[in-house]
């Protein structure tokens, strides 16, 4: 028997339950793991509280990235052996042991720690094809990156600065600002104070921006769209303030015969080799120190209610990880 944290009813934080799970042998294409670290997302608040179905449908183990140690494989699995230290994303990540699909799990380079691994997989290769794959950011781009200061937002801005781009985030607070612009955000705005859309003009003299990275959702549209110069590209990967309703395409027409679109990682990352390609990108970023993952709160298992509460309270800061 392992440790795991399940939800058997949708609902607030409190539907996390701990409980003891049975892990069985690996099936064929399975490798069983032995978790070292697990990574804490908005994604799993999205799952926990059914605005996204989840695929075991109920009850279900939360939890979507995670890393540690290979210690079976099942028949067929010839590139991961037994002692292998992997990482992954994956639906069913808060658990001491789980069985994980052998080409969703990626090796880990000597250099990257399992607690960096968790708290990167998921969010760090969103950035990778945000920033490399749906909308190539080059040097000189005005960017526009939302929640700045949180786990995402954090390795966004690092990679942005990096790529060169003019990089403007939108914040909750002072302290967010300072942790944003120390992690490459050329310009904060502080979203509750000031008009974000009149700031984005001010700051860039009126060019706007090139793209627009939305993990907030309703609050935060359709502002966002007039943030972006015409043929610009509007990208809403997440909903921390819930979805963004229905609206009419001609809006897009009016604003600038702009471009819009919600991506997902699990569409980018489907191929076996887009998924190497992504994590190698990351890896390399990471490993060179160009991107650093802030691990700024670590929990023990059993206290899953208390990192879920903690990030919808928003918080946090940077990546949150469980540890078994």
């Amino acid at each position: 028997m392992v440790a795991a944290v399940r939800v058997h009813k949708i609902g607030g934080p409190e539907v996390l339950t701990y409980e003891d799970i049975t892990v069985p042998a690996p099936g064929p294409g399975q490798i069983r793991v032995r978790q070292h670290a697990c990574g804490v997302n908005y994604t799993d608040v999205y799952f926990r509280i059914g605005m996204y179905p989840h695929p075991a449908g109920l009850p279900f183990i939360v939890g979507n990235e995670a890393a540690g140690e290979v210690v079976e494989v099942g028949a067929g699995v010839s590139e991961l052996k037994r002692g292998d230290r992997v990482a992954y994303v994956n639906p069913g990540c808060y658990t001491e042991e789980r069985l994980v699909p052998a080409d969703r799990a990626v090796k880990l380079p000597d250099k990257i720690s399992y607690e960096q691994a968790a708290a990167m997989m998921l969010k760090g290769m969103t950035v990778e094809y945000l920033l490399r794959r749906t909308f190539k950011v080059e040097k000189g781009m005005n960017v526009l990156i939302h929640a700045a200061a949180g786990g995402i937002g954090l390795i966004f801005c690092q990679w942005a600065n990096h790529l060169g781009a003019n990089v403007i985030g939108t914040v909750g607070s002072k302290d967010k600002a300072a942790l944003a612009r120390a992690n490459g955000c050329h310009h904060t705005i502080l979203y509750r104070d000031e008009d974000f859309a009149a700031r984005v003009k001010e700051i860039t003299g009126g060019k706007l921006c090139d793209v627009v990275y939305d993990s907030i959702g309703k609050t935060t549209f359709p502002a966002s769209l007039d943030c972006i110069r015409p043929l610009g590209m509007f990208v809403s990967f997440g909903s921390a303030s819930g979805p963004i309703e229905a609206f009419n395409i001609n809006l897009l027409q009016f604003k600038g015969s702009l471009f819009a679109t919600r991506p997902t990682l699990n569409t980018y990352a489907a191929k076996r080799e887009d998924l190497l390609a992504m994590a190698n990108e990351l890896f390399a970023v990471v490993g060179s120190g160009t991107v650093k993952i802030p691990v700024s709160r670590k929990y023990a298992l059993r206290d899953a209610v208390k990192a879920h509460r903690d990030l919808e309270a928003r918080a946090t800061t940077g990546s949150s990880i469980l540890v078994p």
